[in-house]
């Protein structure tokens, strides 16, 4: 698995080097010291896991986050009980609590194995060109002060909200800094559904489907509200079905 490294001290990096050539899947293809560096090292080297620090002189590893379209898997260090509380919230599949524990690096590294053909692959440098119009998996949203890694995969529901998205996702529906017509174009077409204009559904999502009037749809989301497919919507939607 492609691996990123990130932190601004040089001795972290070293020692999480050094840890990582115990696991033999893990290919380190790079450092960074920095979020600029960062986000600059992911968009050239297509890493598919960041071992990210999250306090950096410059931006945290949350800054980075919020900049990055493509998110790869995540795995925070931190010298900060407070800062992993946050982790969580994120999402991030674990954090690490420096000095980093060997057991604790390898049981998150476990986690990342495990969950790694369900959360799918990022393209390799090779194939940056076609991976950039491969679907997005993740989002991370910034909502004030929380802040989310979500996957699409768990989210019914795409609203749009004036520029913003409002995500709906386990229960939450924070909101995405995005309009939804640059959003619905990375998103996987097999799997979301333009409805409406204001309104993209997961297919996957979708209990039943009953006709309304004036050739609308009416699409109940599993655990969510009922969605109207709109006309010209709905004859799409029907012909998609039917194959």
């Amino acid at each position: 698995m492609r691996t990123l490294i990130v932190d601004d001290e040089p001795l972290a990096r070293r020692e999480l080097r050094r840890l990582l050539q115990a696991t033999p899947w893990v290919e380190i293809v790079g450092e960074a010291a920095n979020a600029d560096e960062a986000q600059e090292r992911i968009a050239s080297l297509a890493p598919e896991l960041l071992l990210l620090d999250v306090q950096m002189p410059g931006g945290s590893g949350f800054d980075l986050l919020g900049r990055l379209d493509r998110v790869p898997q995540v795995i925070f260090t931190t010298a900060y009980d407070r800062h992993a509380v946050r982790a969580f919230e994120v999402n991030a599949v674990d954090y690490l609590l420096k000095p980093v524990d060997p057991r604790r690096l390898a049981q998150a590294l476990e986690r990342v194995h495990r969950g790694g053909d369900a959360q799918g692959r990022e393209p390799s440098p090779g194939e940056a060109s076609e991976g950039d119009r491969r679907p997005l998996e993740r989002l991370f949203i910034r909502d004030g002060e929380a802040c989310w890694l979500v996957r699409l995969d768990e989210v019914p529901l795409l609203e749009s909200d004036g520029n913003y998205v409002r995500v709906h996702w386990r229960g939450r529906s924070p909101m995405l800094a995005r309009s939804l017509s640059s959003l619905e174009g990375r998103l996987d077409p097999r799997r979301f559904f333009r409805a409406n204009r204001h309104q993209i559904i997961h297919l996957d999502f979708v209990e039943s489907i009953e006709p309304g009037l004036g050739g609308r749809l009416h699409a109940q989301i599993r655990g969510g509200p009922e969605v109207e497919v709109s006309r010209r919507q709905a004859r799409l939607l029907r012909e998609r079905l039917d194959t």
